[in-house]
């Protein structure tokens, strides 16, 4: 986490926004997301992250979450620990991917030769940009602005139509991770 960028009050929902180096566009095939989606699910289950809002786009992800369990950094810390590494691991591994010779490989080990934080490669940047959400207002200003991500960036035209998102759950249908709806 960014040494600027702190999370102070633990009992608070905060707006994070965290983004591949360089924005570039790495998770613009559903094998990718999916990653992303997988390890939401896990810090649910198993560290008690408490997800209200989500949306994953091509280069970076919206969350408004909570936790009473475990600090949110140590989360946030080890969900982009994990998701870098798989999400790495398949970009190499997968015989479909169509970027030439690997220039997004070439990009993320450059990132992280110059980050004495990694060892070989870099995928998230540090700051995650936490926004503590502690007023009504706040919290209505930054749910409207995940949700509207995807139809902004013109990926759908209706927000429900958008799958990586939880503004179907907002909807009344269950999207693909478990939220605790804001009150």
């Amino acid at each position: 986490m960014s040494r600027n960028s702190k999370i102070w009050d633990q009992d608070k929902f905060y707006f994070l926004s965290f983004a591949t180096v360089n924005w570039i566009d790495a998770l613009t095939k559903p094998i990718y997301k999916d990653i992303i989606v997988e390890s939401l699910k896990y810090c649910i289950e198993n560290k008690g992250l408490e997800v209200s809002a989500w949306c994953i786009m091509s280069n970076h992800i919206h969350l408004i979450i909570d936790s009473e369990q475990q600090k949110i950094e140590d989360i946030i810390r080890d969900l982009k620990r994990h998701t870098s590494k798989a999400i790495l691991k398949a970009i190499l591994k997968n015989p479909q991917e169509s970027r030439s010779d690997y220039w997004v490989m070439w990009m993320f080990e450059r990132a992280g030769q110059r980050n004495s934080n990694n060892q070989n490669y870099q995928f998230w940047q540090q700051n995650n940009q936490p926004i503590i959400l502690d007023s009504n207002f706040k919290m209505d200003q930054k749910l409207d602005y995940l949700h509207k991500n995807p139809v902004l960036e013109g990926y759908v035209l209706e927000l429900e139509h958008y799958i990586y998102i939880s503004a179907v759950d907002y909807t009344g249908v269950r999207g693909m991770i478990p939220i605790t709806f804001i009150q």
